[in-house]
Order: structure tokens, then C-alpha cells, then sequence
């Protein structure tokens, strides 16, 4: 097996990875994901399903509201607005974690996604 960053994802965000929909995926920047670089492969798991990512990017932001002036907001959820997107992050993570700074990680997939 690939070594790889393993990360867990609500499903409505795996399926838009999985799909290639979702191409950016936004996480606080806590000391995993500061080990995060180019090249890095991530797989991200739902409810016994996995996708293998590859980092193409990575970008770090002070804020969520940064990150959006900088990112593409379809690329982070094509399904959402930005001021969706930002309360829905802001449900996910609390002030003290954005304090921690965000990073947006562009991933491409590496093979398709693996079902139970």
C-alpha cells in the first residue's frame, strides 16, 4: 500500500473528490497538515470507502475568508456559494482551530476510488 496522508472526509465532499469535482480540499493548518507538501499523496476515507490523492499544491492562509479571495470557490464545492462554503467551515472548525491558520491542498486523483 501507498504511504499516504490519511484524512477523513464527510461523504458529500468524498463523492466530489472521488468524481474529480472537488479538487481543493480546505483543512486548519494543525501540525499534520504542516507535513503536507508537493508530491504528498492523501487518502481520504468515508464510511469504508478511500481515495487516493496526490498534492499538486499546497497554499497557506491566516483566515477562511483569505482563502477564498485567493482560491476557486467551485473548486472547493461546486455545489456552494462562498458565504455557504464559509458557514459550513465555520460549523466544521471553531475560531481557536482557524486561529491555527488554514491551508488549501489541490489534489488530483491517483487511481479510482476503492468501495467496501
Amino acid at each position: 500500500m501507498i504511504r499516504a496522508h490519511e484524512m477523513g472526509i464527510y461523504k458529500r465532499y468524498f463523492d466530489l473528490i472521488a468524481t474529480g469535482r472537488k479538487t481543493t480540499e480546505i483543512r486548519v493548518n494543525d501540525s499534520s497538515r504542516r507535513k503536507i507538501k508537493e508530491g504528498s499523496m492523501i487518502r481520504f476515507r468515508c464510511q469504508g470507502d478511500e481515495v487516493l490523492t496526490r498534492v499538486v499544491r499546497v497554499a497557506r492562509y491566516d483566515t477562511f475568508e483569505e482563502m477564498f479571495d485567493h482560491e476557486d470557490v467551485a473548486s472547493v464545492n461546486p455545489l456552494a456559494t462562498r458565504d455557504e462554503q464559509l458557514a459550513n467551515i465555520r460549523q466544521i472548525y471553531p475560531p481557536e482551530r482557524e486561529a491555527l491558520g488554514v491551508v488549501a491542498l489541490s489534489v488530483e486523483l491517483v487511481g479510482p476510488p476503492r468501495t467496501r
